[in-house]
């Protein structure tokens, strides 16, 4: 039986004008898929108009609250006892997010609680992503 959790978060888009811009977005787990977590854009702060769903690890984000994490396109760090930064890099660019730790926080331990870190069954994530890999082969 699949857990699905979902949880706002009130990020804040910072400019290189160091200015602070409000951005809802939305934490998201499912069970089914362990390892990851999601987190959600709607269409009016992405440029496409379409939204943005960006996926990472849990455990980048577990590691980003006590220290600078990731070296791709999701990297995780904490600034200052109260805020978390997530830096996201595509194609089109880069963005620079703050959440509220304590927020991040509650996610992750809601996360921890419907499969704790460890025990992952992998085996259902691993027949979905072969069976998108091999899909029609």
């Amino acid at each position: 039986m699949e857990i699905a959790l979902e949880q706002p978060a009130h990020a804040r888009l910072i400019t290189g004008e160091e200015r602070e811009l409000p951005v809802p977005a939305t934490l998201r787990y499912r069970s089914t898929d362990p390892l990851a977590v999601h987190l959600d854009f709607p269409g009016e702060v992405s440029l496409d108009g379409r939204g943005a769903v960006w996926t990472f690890a849990r455990g980048l984000l577990d590691a980003g609250l006590r220290g600078p994490a990731g070296d791709g396109d999701v990297r995780v760090w904490p600034c200052g006892g109260e805020r978390t930064v997530v830096e996201l890099h595509s194609p089109l660019g880069m963005a620079l997010l703050q959440f509220d730790t304590p927020a991040l926080e509650r996610f992750l331990l809601r996360t921890c609680a419907v499969v704790a870190p460890g025990e992952e069954d992998l085996g259902e994530a691993v027949e979905r992503g072969l069976s998108a890999l091999f899909d029609g082969v």
